[in-house]
């Protein structure tokens, strides 16, 4: 009889336990303070073909490093400026021209072109090849030029 009590008992303070969790389970979720990891607009396919097809007014930044540049591809002509280095180059940045910045799902070009608007630069927005590419784009596969071989020195 002691060991019926406790079973209902038991099924008791699981059946009244359910309501309460459930109803903790339907309170409206926190808001957090996360700010957005970027201000730039998100540049889809048509606009970075539309902005390929005036070559001599934009320029592409690509800051991702030189291995995965070469090892995804990127847009046929970029000024390569690795995120890290962005802010010590910013004299070799031509200021006459608009700029798209990449890198490869458009993260840390966001950053970077946060970082180029705010220092008065003419930002198009960020670009990710990766995306391009899923969005039917076609992205360039990028070859690293062949290293330099030391020509032989003869003594006449």
């Amino acid at each position: 009889m002691k060991f019926h009590n406790a079973l209902k008992l038991a099924s008791l303070a699981i059946a009244l336990s359910a309501p309460l969790s459930y109803a903790a389970d339907t309170t409206a979720p926190v808001a957090t303070s996360k700010a957005p990891a970027s201000k730039a607009h998100i540049l889809n396919r048509s606009e970075i073909d539309t902005l390929l097809a005036a070559p001599d007014k934009v320029v592409f930044i690509d800051v991702r490093r030189p291995d995965e540049v070469t090892s995804i591809g990127g847009f046929p002509v970029y000024l390569s400026i690795q995120s890290k280095d962005l802010e010590k180059n910013l004299a070799f940045i031509p200021r006459d021209r608009t700029i798209v910045v990449v890198s490869n799902h458009a993260g840390r070009a966001g950053k970077a072109a946060d970082l180029l608007t705010d220092k008065g630069f003419n930002v198009a927005g960020a670009a990710g090849v990766e995306g391009y590419e899923a969005e039917g784009g076609v992205i360039q596969k990028i070859i690293p030029p062949l290293p330099k071989q030391a020509s032989a020195v003869t003594n006449p």
